[in-house]
C-alpha cells in the first residue's frame, strides 16, 4: 500500500535546488509519497495537472521500495547523469501521454509518458507494438551502459 500526499500547485526543495514537484520512497514496509497537482503554469509545458502524480504513481508501481536495479542509463529526460534504478518516469520528463477528457467534470487531464522495462534492459521489446515507451517516444532501447 502506499500513503500519498497531493499538493496543490505547490514544490519542495530538499537539499537541492528547486524544485522537486514529488517523489516516493519507503520506510520499512510502508510506502509513501507526494506529488504535486499543478496548475500553476510557472514549469512552462512540461508539467500540467497529474503529470507529476502520473509519474511518482508509476515509479512506485515497477520500483516500490527502491531497490530494483537496472544497468546505467542517463543523460536523457531529466537525468544529466548516470543512474541505475527502475525510474519509469525519469528518461520522459515533460513528455505526455494522449490527454484523457473527462466529461463529468469536464477536466483533461495530462499523464506523463513512461519508459517500458524493455528500453532499460535492452532489446528486443517486450511492450506493445514493440515500443519502449507508452506513447512512441522511445522505439529503440537506452543503449550502451552509461558512464559518467
Amino acid at each position: 500500500m502506499i500513503r500519498i500526499t497531493t499538493t496543490y500547485s505547490k514544490v519542495g526543495a530538499f537539499y537541492i535546488a528547486c524544485c522537486i514537484l514529488g517523489f516516493h520512497d519507503s520506510f520499512g514496509a510502508q510506502t509513501f509519497g507526494t506529488a504535486d497537482f499543478d496548475t500553476s503554469g510557472i514549469f512552462g509545458s512540461g508539467v500540467q495537472d497529474v503529470s507529476a502524480m502520473s509519474h511518482e504513481v508509476a515509479e512506485w508501481m515497477n520500483d516500490p521500495f527502491g531497490n530494483n536495479p537496472v544497468p546505467a542509463w542517463g543523460h536523457v529526460g531529466q537525468v544529466s547523469g548516470c543512474q541505475n534504478n527502475l525510474e519509469v518516469g525519469d528518461p520522459l520528463s515533460g513528455t505526455f501521454a494522449p490527454p484523457i477528457f473527462n466529461p463529468q467534470n469536464r477536466f483533461t487531464y495530462h499523464m506523463q509518458e513512461l519508459a517500458f522495462f524493455s528500453w532499460f534492459y535492452g532489446a528486443p521489446s517486450v511492450g506493445v507494438n514493440n515500443w519502449f515507451s507508452n506513447n512512441a517516444t522511445f522505439l529503440a532501447d537506452a543503449g550502451p551502459v552509461c558512464t559518467p
